[in-house]
């Protein structure tokens, strides 16, 4: 396996072959097939189609068979956003396996043989190896049998490099949920979410797995705390090499002794990490604030506020200290959804909350009204029933957790308001009606459920949280290995046995287990902590919650550091628990 550090010497050497007039096209005087790997949110999009231009402009004729994110092949981006629906979340991994398979084989025989066949450089965002690793290290398929669905369809072809974006699974997650808070319409959520965090752990294991089985076909760049114009050059000029048969100048990362850090140091090697990071990449720093005071947080924060108001802006809520309140005054014009979401919890009569509502009401209605969730006050009922009719949706989802009769009126009347909109995919108006009984059990709940989850099956299983009826329980079951993440969401504290029973069936392959217990010192607790903590290292510390400043949970955080010491996720989680500075007074 070949890993790659970005060097700075691709201006040498493209500049001389340029620079001794040898035509740019020699460089690539064959045709050659590039394929980008990665797990998502490690930058494999924006990095190839980078690439890709930087090679058209030494002179190749390229071909990017995944340009700007769509593929090529219609018939293969339809399989795509299958795969992706929430809707078929109870897809079979090895039904999986075939449909992204074939989506490959798709692209293989429409658009990689031909361009291949015309003497291009052909690239490629995802090739057969993402079939290969989500079927076999994210689901559990066996290997060999993989191989043989694989290699049938792969029909000879192999790259002739691989490119491995290697990213911290824990700043990819970071990076990607920035970017639905940007964006928020930009995609919807994908199906292989739903197995939760360990996945994108197991696929990244998975992909420096295949890495060190083929070093020689193997590129493999860290894209951590690189600036993106190096990392491309880094990337183009091994690019260049391998074409030329020569050897890249991109040196080889050294490998450093970690020193293991005590809790304060651990703080300290965090704190510099975001001091590091928020000016090269703001949103990703920004999201990684939340819940996180203190004055270099606070000056660190302003400053992404001036490049990513509305990632700031999100990550407020449950804030209510002086600065939160003025940066919610100041990006209110810039974020205003995210700073009126920031409110939620804040009762209908807070005064300062209410002057905020009544400045944002204009430019986020439906927002402002999503930040009454929870308020069953008269005049908080009151207001619903002015806007139902104009933002049926917001008023629907604000209603979670409400059960009386006015509820109930204010309930149908956004369902008769929504109408056909419930029956479309990917409804949001589906999700938001879904929201609207979250919480509440009895008949008129569960019918509403039974109409909704053919549509939002996801919003449906969320919607039980705090709900321990029989049938709760059986949606429950019925999901918990399709969809581990929101199943597990909804037993957040529980204690019931069927509760534990169902954290031991997922333990090994759903770090979310250890977020259902979040806060809990019973000893199936414990137990679990202690059997996890090597599985999900820093999701064991996460779930202490206050438990980390007692004795016990700091005796688990100190050997979580000693057996971990370079684990991000695991510093970020110190930080936010054991360092006393970093809490502010919250709502």
């Amino acid at each position: 396996m070949k890993r790659h550090a970005a060097g700075g010497a691709i201006a040498q050497a493209i500049g001389q072959v340029i620079g001794q007039a040898i035509e740019a096209p020699a460089i690539f005087a064959k045709p050659m097939f590039i394929v980008f790997e990665g797990i998502d949110g490690s930058g494999k999009t924006t990095i190839s189609n980078r690439v890709a231009a930087r090679l058209a402009q030494l002179g190749a004729h390229v071909t990017h068979v995944r340009a700007e994110g769509r593929l090529a092949s219609n018939i293969a981006e339809n399989i795509r956003q299958f795969t992706r629906d929430q809707r078929n979340v109870g897809l079979d991994p090895f039904a999986e396996l075939l449909l992204y398979t074939a989506r490959e084989r798709q692209q293989l025989q429409e658009c990689v043989k031909p361009a291949l066949a015309r003497g291009e450089v052909v690239i490629a965002d995802r090739y057969f190896y993402t079939p290969e690793v989500l079927a076999h290290f994210g689901r559990g398929v066996d290997a060999e049998l993989v191989e043989r669905v694989v290699a049938a369809a792969r029909d000879g072809v192999t790259p002739d490099v691989t490119v491995l974006i290697d990213v911290d699974p824990f700043i990819a997650r970071a990076r990607r949920r920035a970017e639905k808070i940007a964006n928020p319409m930009a995609r919807t959520s994908s199906r292989k979410g739903l197995a939760g965090g360990g996945l994108m752990q197991r696929l990244h294991d998975g992909y420096l797995d295949r890495a060190r089985a083929n070093p020689e076909q193997w590129l493999v760049f860290e894209n951590n705390e690189t600036p993106l114009d190096q990392l491309i050059e880094a990337i183009v000029e091994a690019l260049v090499a391998q074409a030329q048969g020569t050897t890249s100048a991109a040196a080889a990362t050294a490998t450093t002794p970690v020193e293991v850090p005590t809790i304060p140091a651990a703080i300290g090697k965090f704190t510099d990490w975001l001091e590091r990071s928020h000016t090269r990449e703001p949103a990703m720093a920004a999201y990684l604030l939340n819940q996180l005071a203190g004055p270099t947080v606070d000056r660190i924060r302003r400053a992404c506020a001036q490049t990513s108001p509305s990632i700031v802006a999100a990550g407020l809520r449950n804030l209510d200290d002086a600065v939160s309140w003025e940066l919610r005054e100041q990006l209110a014009d810039a974020a205003p959804a995210q700073v009126a979401l920031s409110l939620t919890g804040y009762a209908i009569d807070h005064d300062r909350a209410a002057r905020l509502r009544n400045r944002l009401v204009a430019a986020a209605p439906g927002a402002v009204i999503e930040s009454l969730t929870g308020d069953g006050s008269a005049a908080a009922m009151q207001w619903r029933s002015e806007q139902v009719d104009s933002h049926p949706g917001a008023v629907a989802r604000s209603l979670a957790g409400l059960d009386d009769s006015h509820a109930w009126q204010l309930r149908d009347r956004a369902q008769q308001a929504l109408g056909d909109a419930l029956e479309l995919p990917h409804s949001l108006a589906a999700i938001q009606l879904a929201a609207s009984v979250r919480g509440l059990d009895g008949a008129r709940a569960w019918q509403l459920r039974t109409k909704l989850e053919p549509v939002t099956p996801v919003g449906v299983i969320l919607s039980v949280e705090n709900v321990w009826d029989e049938a709760s329980w059986q949606l429950r079951q019925h999901y918990l290995q399709s969809a581990p993440r929101p199943v597990l969401a909804t037993l957040l504290q529980s204690n019931d046995a069927r509760a534990w029973a169902m954290r031991r069936q997922v333990m090994q392959v759903a770090k979310e287990v250890l977020n259902s217990i979040y806060g809990m010192e019973c000893d199936d607790a414990w137990a679990l902590r202690d059997a996890l903590a090597a599985t999900w290292p820093s999701t064991v510390v996460q779930s202490l919650g206050d438990a980390a400043r007692t004795p016990r949970g700091r005796a688990m955080v100190e050997r979580q550091l000693t057996a971990f010491p370079a684990n991000l996720s695991l510093l970020r989680h110190v930080v936010e628990l054991c360092d006393e500075t970093m809490h502010r007074p919250k709502r």
